[in-house]
């Protein structure tokens, strides 16, 4: 029966990446859109672990674990404390950080 991952577990999983990331341009970012984790909800999926935890918030995006399938997502918000998309992929958090800001990094730039 799946049960919905406590804050204590979730920090563990955060912490490892911030370990793996330290010293890295990718470890600043971090530092930037992190939020101490909420539960944020998302109806229908989230309802029955009360929400989701969201770790970042970067522009009307999110940063969140879904602990049905054991990874974290991106999605956008409108507002305040509801997921509007759910996703169901199983990427570490390191990973959609090192996306993101390499996704971010390369947004071209006007010539002036």
């Amino acid at each position: 029966m799946w049960k919905p991952i406590s804050a204590d577990e979730l920090q563990n999983l955060v912490l490892d990446c911030e370990l793996d990331i330290e010293g890295t341009v990718v470890s600043s970012f971090w530092e930037f859109i992190k939020i101490p984790p909420q539960k944020w909800q998302n109806y229908p999926m989230g309802d029955e672990g009360e929400g989701f935890w969201v770790v970042a918030i970067l522009g009307k995006h999110v940063i969140w674990y879904n602990d049905i399938e054991d990874g974290f997502n991106i999605s956008t918000y409108s507002t305040s404390g509801v997921i509007n998309e759910y996703w169901c992929s199983q990427s570490g958090l390191k990973a959609i950080l090192t996306s993101l800001h390499e996704t971010l990094a390369v947004v071209p730039r006007p010539i002036i």
